[in-house]
């Protein structure tokens, strides 16, 4: 700094001396020269502090220029702390997940680990590949169609189930590498794809009800369903859990999914007998006795079946649209769209999104897609891939924590179940009540996925609707091809008597 300084002064002197005399500045041109040379060389050493970082080799330059942290107008510091939060507000998918699966047939402690190792992939790769803060784990909604539709609806091997995964894995990212995926956006009609959004979220909420007792089947004549045993303990303990979720959420508290979780587990192991505490620290383990390895299981042959190829289909639909919708509103409320509205690393986003339920179909986990609850880290300031690939991090420690799986009872679980379906039905605000038939054709997609408790029926029922109101209503011209075509093929299926 000093010789800085000294040699702006000399500087001035300089030019002062040559206006007082002409004739010494020829003398002193070739000095000034060097002087100014001098200077512009010296001139780059005044950078800021925070840009000395970057020639260190201490790693940090190089995350922040890997991640462009400080180009986005972040810090490592807040990126890790908004990792956390996203990680506090999704870590109950790893009790929701195996409950669902347990009930399914499944090893729970297998599928827990299943369920870390399949986030923490897609998080990752989320992360560092595609550079976006957007953390991946296995779908709820998915979940329990694959659970309860497949496995315990239709009476699928649980091998199946795993195969039909593995396949929608497979085909999705075909669609995302090809460019159909734009294809499926253009014809697919909104309404549906809103509907069955709310159709699965009713469908979760008619599980967790079932689940705890709030609802039962009437074994007697009537409708199927009746009021369970409200006064028991689960129902007690559920409603008072989703009530407590929604305060929380209010007072936008980190992971409140995860405390009523935690606080229901801790009444229980005092109220409830049946809840045993069981260790907390485990080596992560595929197989457990009497359980074969969930490794490589999947039964792609079985999944190829023309009874399950339109269960694998309408897992493609619903990812398809549920990747979408969900990687563009985070990416958006991280600034990460460019000047035409698109995802930045958008094909990376949906490719990494898609061989995450390839990844999951492998371990033995359930359908893997992108989690809204991003948002509430891009809320603690996430902005670049490093606040995801934290998240990846925290579910691999949190994969030594399998027995306390085994502690959370389905009626801690039921909030979180209840919640989701809850905000699914948020879709319903999405339809465009101005296009009667496209609307209405969306509402029986979602009601009747509902009430005959099958996804795929429900989507049939949409699409025929549409096709037959468009064509009665004499506004046939608004249907294209694509959507002509799915129709037929799920009536075909269903009339051929090829679906289950």
């Amino acid at each position: 700094m000093f010789t800085y300084i000294s040699a702006q002064q000399e500087a001035k002197s300089i030019n002062k001396r040559n206006e007082t005399n002409p004739d010494d500045g020829r003398l002193s041109d070739r000095f000034s020269m060097l002087i100014k040379e001098a200077l512009i060389m010296m001139e780059p050493q005044a950078q800021p502090i925070g840009d000395v970082g970057t020639q260190t080799f201490d790693g940090k330059g190089i995350l922040d220029r890997y991640f462009e942290i400080s180009a986005r107008g972040s810090t490592q510091r807040q990126e890790i702390v908004a990792g956390v939060t996203t990680f506090l507000a999704m870590v109950y998918s790893v009790f929701v997940v195996p409950g669902m699966f347990g009930k399914a047939g499944f090893d729970t402690s297998a599928v827990f680990v299943a369920v870390c190792l399949t986030t923490a992939f897609g998080s990752m790769l989320m992360g560092i590949w595609a550079r976006l803060p957007i953390a991946i784990g296995c779908a709820i909604s998915l979940t329990a169609f694959t659970a309860f539709g497949l496995v315990l609806g239709k009476g699928l091997h649980p091998t199946v189930a795993l195969g039909a995964v593995f396949l929608m894995g497979l085909v999705f990212t075909g669609i995302s590498v090809t460019g159909v995926r734009s294809w499926i956006l253009r014809n697919l009609p909104s309404g549906i794809a809103h509907g069955t959004g709310i159709g699965i979220g009713l469908f979760l909420l008619l599980i967790a009800a079932n689940d705890v007792g709030l609802v039962v089947k009437n074994p007697g004549p009537g409708l199927p369903v009746q009021l369970g045993h409200i006064t028991s303990l689960p129902v007690i303990m559920s409603v008072a859990g989703l009530a407590a979720i929604f305060g929380l959420v209010r007072r936008r508290v980190p992971g409140s999914i995860l405390l009523v979780i935690v606080a229901i587990s801790a009444l229980a192991m005092v109220l409830d007998p049946a809840v045993a505490f069981h260790g907390v620290f485990a080596l992560p383990s595929l197989s457990a006795p009497g359980h074969a390895s969930l490794i490589g299981s999947m039964d792609i042959k079985g999944a190829l079946s023309l009874a399950v190829l339109p269960s694998v289909l309408a897992l493609v639909m619903t990812a398809v649209f549920d990747a979408t919708g969900t990687i563009r509103a985070v990416a958006g409320q991280a600034g990460q769209l460019d000047e035409n509205g698109r995802i930045i690393n958008g094909g990376r986003a949906l490719t990494a999104d898609s061989l995450s339920s390839i990844f999951s179909g492998f371990f033995g986990g359930a359908p893997a897609a992108a989690y809204i609850e991003s948002t509430v880290g891009v809320a603690a300031g996430a902005k670049t891939g490093l606040a995801a690939a934290v998240v990846g991090l925290l579910f691999l420690v949190v994969m030594f924590f399998s027995p306390l799986a085994g502690l959370v009872p389905s009626y801690a679980t039921a909030p979180a179940l209840m919640y989701v379906g809850l905000l699914m039905l948020s879709s319903v605000s999405k339809l465009d009540m101005n296009d009667m038939i496209d609307s209405m054709s969306g509402l029986v997609c979602a009601v009747f996925i509902v009430l005959t408790a099958n996804i795929v029926t429900g989507i049939m029922l949409g699409f025929c609707t549409l096709v037959i109101g468009r064509v009665v209503s004499g506004e046939f011209r608004k249907l294209n091809v694509g959507t002509v075509a799915i129709a037929l093929v799920l009536a075909v299926f269903y009339l051929g008597g090829w679906a289950i």
